[in-house]
């Protein structure tokens, strides 16, 4: 058996286990191998496992796999927890990085110890203020996708019961997220790859976010892509200017920025919390 040594790192409450490759080149992140580290009872526990490769143009790469050993898509939590990794681990030449994921080049900020900057792309598709049908009722919802596949709704379009269109939502703590999330999650409209389902409220200048994830079939403290796909969808519909803060399960904020300029999203931006929880190892 080989010792395979991890650090388990969150993100505004979403939570990771780090492999770094450097230190576990035989490690091979099998699909069912990470379903079994995630496992929140008999494995080490976490909502995604992140393997972090040096490279000699950059800083390092960055490969995501969701808990269910999934990969391909992007996340912003995980790649604000690599970054902050990357500068503990002394791969950083200066606050700024530039790395790859996914094949792409992203890059960085590390503002102080702990408030990490993620800088995304423009999101590549945006449809708003559309209808699916769920249970016979109609559900307004608005899809962005900035990388990782996102449904956002707003809460007071959420009819609380199937055949009464008059009676709305206006607390997200009552909102089924888990039911509503995961069938919107799978809906034929988003088949086959299926979305991230962000439900959304503003209150008192916040603006309140619970996150479905698909991959990890579950609610999660907070998800990064859904964060800043619903900071988009709340400015365009609600005239909510940036920075946009919001705050999520975990009871820690997040903020999106970004420019608007030539219909594109520009110097789009993800920040808040990274932390080391713990370093460990296990064996395989």
């Amino acid at each position: 058996m080989k010792k395979i040594t991890f650090t388990k790192m969150a993100g505004a409450g979403n939570d990771f286990i780090v492999i770094d490759k450097k230190i576990n080149p035989y490690f091979n992140a099998e699909s069912g191998l990470v379903g079994k580290l995630c496992k929140r009872r008999t494995g080490i526990g976490a909502d995604g496992l992140i393997t972090l490769h040096d490279e000699d143009e950059f800083d390092f790469s960055m490969n995501y796999f969701n808990s269910d050993g999934s990969s391909g898509a992007l996340c912003g939590n995980g790649a604000r927890c690599i970054i902050k990794y990357a500068y503990i681990t002394e791969r950083l030449n200066s606050s700024e990085t530039k790395f790859l994921f996914n094949d792409e080049i992203f890059t960085g900020i590390i503002h102080n110890k702990s408030e990490i900057e993620f800088n995304l792309h423009s999101p590549n598709e945006i449809r708003r203020n559309f209808y699916i049908e769920l249970d016979n009722r109609k559900l307004k919802v608005n899809y962005v996708n900035v990388g990782t596949p996102h449904v956002v709704i707003k809460i007071s379009d959420i009819p609380k019961e199937l055949d009464n269109n008059s009676s709305f939502f206006d607390d997200i703590e009552d909102v089924p997220v888990y039911e509503l999330g995961r069938k919107v999650r799978y809906h034929k409209e988003f088949a086959p790859e299926g979305v991230n389902v962000n439900f959304i409220d503003v209150k008192n200048g916040s603006l309140l976010i619970r996150t479905y994830e698909r991959g990890v079939e579950e609610e999660t403290l907070s998800c990064g892509t859904g964060a800043v796909s619903s900071a988009i969808i709340v400015y365009l519909n609600e005239g909510i200017n940036p920075p946009v803060k919001l705050l999520t399960l975990s009871k820690e904020y997040l903020t999106v920025n970004f420019d608007l300029s030539d219909n594109k999203f520009n110097k789009l931006s993800l920040t808040g919390n990274a932390q080391v929880i713990y370093n460990g190892e296990f064996l395989i």
